[in-house]
Order: structure tokens, then C-alpha cells, then sequence
């Protein structure tokens, strides 16, 4: 099963937010809320997923509602395993 910390530091990975990564919680907003947070780390968000967990995520499967929050997030990832 995927943890809230493995999905908490592959996103803090991929924005390069170093100290920052440890002060996200499951009700951290995403979107809007870090400033690293656009429209293309969104698409490297999913692709550090999909490689380093192991899920394929389709088009179809991506909406605002998935990366509102870390949790949703790590929800999201835990439903495509």
C-alpha cells in the first residue's frame, strides 16, 4: 500500500521543496496553494508516480478534485494500485 509519505516526498521531490516537503499534510492544498504548483509540474507530478510507484494514469482519470489536496492525492494513487 502506498503511504502519504511516499506520495508526500515524490511531490516535494519533483517541486524541489526541500525543508517545505515535511510541512505537507493530507490537507495541504495543491493547486493554487504552492506557488511551484502549475499546470506543467502537475504533469511531472504524474509521471514521477506513474514511474517510481508503478501506475499507468489516463487522461480521463485527472481532474482539479485529484489534486486539491495531498490527500486527495495520495487517494487517488492508493485507488490506481
Amino acid at each position: 500500500m502506498v503511504t502519504f509519505e511516499q506520495v508526500r516526498q515524490i511531490v516535494g521531490d519533483v517541486l524541489q521543496l526541500g525543508d517545505r516537503t515535511a510541512k505537507l499534510e493530507p490537507d495541504t492544498a495543491l493547486l493554487g496553494s504552492i506557488p511551484e504548483f502549475d499546470s506543467m509540474a502537475v504533469v511531472s507530478v504524474i509521471t514521477a508516480l506513474e514511474d517510481q510507484l508503478g501506475i499507468i494514469v489516463e487522461d480521463d482519470d485527472i481532474s482539479g478534485e485529484t489534486f486539491e489536496t495531498l490527500g486527495n492525492l495520495t487517494q487517488f494513487v492508493q485507488s490506481k494500485l
